[in-house]
């Protein structure tokens, strides 16, 4: 299969770099042009939890030179992803499949805009990968990845897709409710990835405080009101618990919102507890920790940026 990895950052170089050394033709695009060098002069070296290897697998910033692929793997963050989508269609033939492994909600719409929403494939992965540096990534989780077609049905496209990903050891599944998937991953989102931002804190540091756990406990059940109003079926029956039990299985790691706002970049607030804010709104339900927590994020994020 000819796959492009769009957004080549720490989860998308790991699934880039695996699905490469399984033997797929892969092309990891990044406008990080020091990135993409580091790639094609000495590999992609990936450590961690997988194993330690260097990886050959072409790297470049320009999509337009890639060529028509099977699949475009959206892995930006999701205030890039319009515009990604957009770069993305020189890649894309009558058949090109898109699917997004991106946090929040929000960017299959961004996508479909772009391409159709009748290439989309929506999916969420409980991967876990971190930057070390330009050309090398390390492997610092494993977890499920689950896919599926936005009409939840079963087709030859998808079947295919996640046979390449489970041939490349990324342990995938073909859901029947990716909305449900979907949600279930930004309400563990929602409940952690702010806290850690404001407060500095560890995933697992997080339920060593009464007050933090707390506001935990109250933003996350504000997102499951907005949910359920929603329709969505979600995978566990309580929520809490869920996001409590990820937090403690994911101890050691500090969240990607907490490291951009250490590193001075933009959060995807807008598309996490923002996005539960938003919809709120529309359907009726009052999300007043969420509002909170937003201004928040987006007042440090301000501050670490300068914006």
């Amino acid at each position: 299969m000819k796959i492009a990895v769009v957004g080549a950052g720490a989860m998308g170089s790991l699934f880039g770099g695996l699905l490469a050394d399984a033997g797929e033709d892969v092309t990891l695009i990044d406008v990080w042009k020091e990135h993409v060098d580091a790639i094609n002069a000495r590999g992609l070296r990936i450590k961690g939890i997988s194993g330690d290897r260097t990886i050959e697998v072409n790297s470049t910033t320009d999509p337009g030179k890639v060529g028509p692929v099977d699949l475009v793997i959206i892995f930006v963050k999701s205030y890039d992803t319009a515009e990604a989508a957009r770069d993305a269609l020189p890649m894309a033939s009558d058949e090109t499949v898109f699917l997004s492994l991106q946090n929040g909600l929000g960017n299959i719409d961004k996508i479909a805009d772009a391409a159709g929403k009748h290439r989309i494939i929506r999916g969420v992965t409980a991967q876990g990968s971190t930057m070390m540096g330009p050309g090398e990534i390390y492997h610092a989780g494993l977890g499920p990845t689950v896919i599926g077609e936005l009409d939840e049905t079963s087709t030859e496209r998808i079947k295919r897709i996640g046979k390449a990903f489970n041939h490349a050891g990324i342990h995938t599944e073909i859901s029947s409710n990716i909305m449900g998937a979907l949600w279930s991953k930004v309400l563990v989102n929602v409940g952690i990835n702010p806290l850690t931002a404001l407060t500095g804190l560890r995933n697992g540091e997080l339920l060593d405080h009464p007050e933090i756990r707390q506001v935990m406990k109250r933003a996350v059940e504000e997102a499951m009101m907005v949910a359920q109003s929603l329709g969505i079926e979600m995978e566990f029956d309580n929520p809490v618990e869920k996001v409590y039990e990820v937090a403690e299985a994911t101890a050691a790691n500090r969240s990607s919102m907490l490291q951009d706002v250490e590193r001075g970049r933009k959060t995807e607030i807008d598309a996490l507890n923002g996005a539960i804010v938003e919809l709120g709104r529309q359907i009726g339900v009052d999300t007043p920790v969420n509002e909170t927590l937003v201004a928040a994020v987006k007042g440090l994020e301000s501050v670490r940026t300068g914006a």
